[in-house]
């Protein structure tokens, strides 16, 4: 890796639209977006939005608390009780999502820098991931909402009445979401919970909350009714447990760690048994075996080490490769890491960007520094790179062992631990290292042999299984198992967690 791939953070893609943008972040005022109207939180604080690159502030946001969190959840309460969104036609439902997508579409400039400069990330896996990830969710969506439908059982000609049952909006949503994919996510679930017929309030992650208030004020300018859409900005711990405590709140739909999904669990038990959807934690295994392509899969490892820093729940953070192809995998990685420019991710060329914040670097750090004093080696990287920003090398780590922290926590960093298995190790013996962790989100499958390909897909533990780097659209559910998550997103099953079933026996 070369040193000078540093200096890429001093050169924006695209320097007028950038500073106008910094521009107009600087003066926008801190507010919340309550029953369609921008407004101050109710005890004026604030809270300061960081551009990763640089450590420098870049916005102000209001830091809601209980009381901003009572007033939006009221306002959607309102707007599902007496509105006209729960009531409309599913076609008018459609046709707000389709165009919300458009409006996007058309200031999907704008909204590329916002993402880089907010969250960290590389204009090209923005452009490339996000943004037409997040359109698609809305126009999927927006198919889905006329097509939500229940169900009549068969009877028999002589049966009096009939029985059947309705699918219905289950209500008001919170939607939280992470700083890791703040308009991706936001996206996801919020096309899912209108296209349902629900109003939501939203909390987006206070490291990363700036695409969600514009997609806000995009909600009100294709004219979806107040209240519909609410968004409180703060504190996880202030705005988000609220939120997860509210009595009137039916369903929350959550993306981030798994100790706050279990503290949002223990919120809705102890409130009002609101419905979940828990999209959580991640230490997703990588299996590699001999007749694997090599450099196909050596590039994908990579890019997925460097995509979003390492800062994304279904990354292949551990690494099982069969110990007579190891050498040659990890020379072909170590290349494909020498090819990674590093740079602000709003700069020309930049591969990847910052890590979030000071902090998740130094918990980074903490955990490959505890792994290496137990006697794993850095073959790349293993140390933040200095001056300003928070960046982090991209780091290769051998010689680690299942039970060091470094193979069994999610280190939400470019890290990838490497250990190998034996040649005439079984399919049964391979899936039990990859199933050695509390989480189930993803796993990676590299082999030709079919027979190996699906014994293995019968055992991992996981919610998805990506062989030999996957195909097709990906529309498929998205979730986890274990401790990484409860329910599903994407496409209809996703679309079935914001309705609720009432079943009516009829007679006559």
């Amino acid at each position: 890796m070369n040193d000078d791939n540093r200096d890429i953070a001093a050169m924006p893609d695209n320097g007028e639209a950038f500073a106008r943008l910094r521009a107009q972040l600087a003066t926008q005022a801190p507010a919340l977006l309550i029953d369609g109207r921008w407004q101050a939180c109710a005890s004026g604080a604030t809270l300061e939005v960081d551009d990763p690159a640089t450590g420098e502030r870049i916005a102000r946001i209001a830091a809601g608390d209980a009381d901003d969190v009572d007033r939006a959840v009221a306002a959607a309460r309102r707007a599902f009780r007496d509105g006209p969104w729960p009531r409309l036609p599913p076609s008018r439902r459609a046709a707000a999502l389709f165009a919300l997508a458009d409006a996007i579409e058309r200031e999907q400039d704008e909204f590329a820098l916002l993402e880089a400069l907010d969250a960290g990330h590389s204009l090209a896996s923005i452009r490339r991931g996000d943004l037409p990830l997040g359109l698609r969710s809305l126009r999927d969506y927006a198919g889905w909402a006329t097509k939500i439908a229940g169900e009549v059982p068969m009877r028999a000609s002589e049966q009096a009445g009939m029985d059947y049952f309705l699918r219905e909006p289950i209500g008001v949503v919170a939607i939280v979401t992470p700083w890791n994919a703040p308009f991706l996510m936001v996206l996801q679930k919020l096309a899912a919970a209108l296209a349902a017929g629900c109003t939501v309030v939203i909390k987006p992650a206070e490291l990363a909350p700036l695409s969600a208030l514009r997609i806000g004020e995009l909600c009100r300018h294709v004219g979806i009714p107040d209240g519909v859409v609410n968004i409180v900005t703060g504190t996880g711990p202030t705005a988000g447990q609220a939120l997860a405590e509210h009595a009137d709140v039916d369903l929350i739909s959550f993306t981030g760690s798994t100790q706050v999904g279990q503290s949002i669990m223990a919120a809705a038990a102890r409130s009002n048994l609101k419905r979940m959807v828990l999209e959580l934690g991640g230490k997703s295994p990588v299996l590699v075996f001999a007749d694997a392509d090599l450099d196909k899969a050596a590039r994908a490892i990579v890019g997925e080490i460097a995509f979003k820093s390492g800062q994304y729940c279904a990354a292949g953070s551990r690494l099982f490769v069969q110990r007579s192809i190891q050498d040659a995998l990890l020379e072909r990685m170590q290349a494909a890491m020498d090819g990674i420019r590093i740079g602000a991710g709003y700069a020309q060329g930049s591969d990847m960007g910052p890590m979030i914040s000071q902090r998740q670097r130094e918990r980074a750090q903490a955990i490959v520094d505890h792994s290496l004093g137990e006697g794993a080696q850095a073959l790349r990287g293993g140390r933040a790179r200095p001056g300003p920003g928070y960046f982090y090398e991209p780091t290769l780590l051998t010689q680690a062992t299942p039970k060091m922290r470094i193979a069994r926590e999610e280190i939400f960093a470019p890290v990838l631990t490497v250990m190998a298995f034996d040649d005439d190790a079984t399919p049964a013996q391979v899936a039990a290292l990859a199933n050695d962790s509390h989480y189930g989100l993803s796993a990676k499958l590299w082999a030709r042999d079919l027979g190996t390909v699906h014994e293995l897909i019968g055992r991992l533990q996981s919610g998805q299984v990506i062989v030999n780097g996957g195909g097709g659209e990906a529309t498929l559910p998205f979730g986890g198992v274990k401790q990484s998550g409860y329910g599903r997103e994407n496409g209809h099953v996703g679309l079935s967690a914001y309705t609720e079933i009432k079943a009516v026996r009829l007679g006559y």
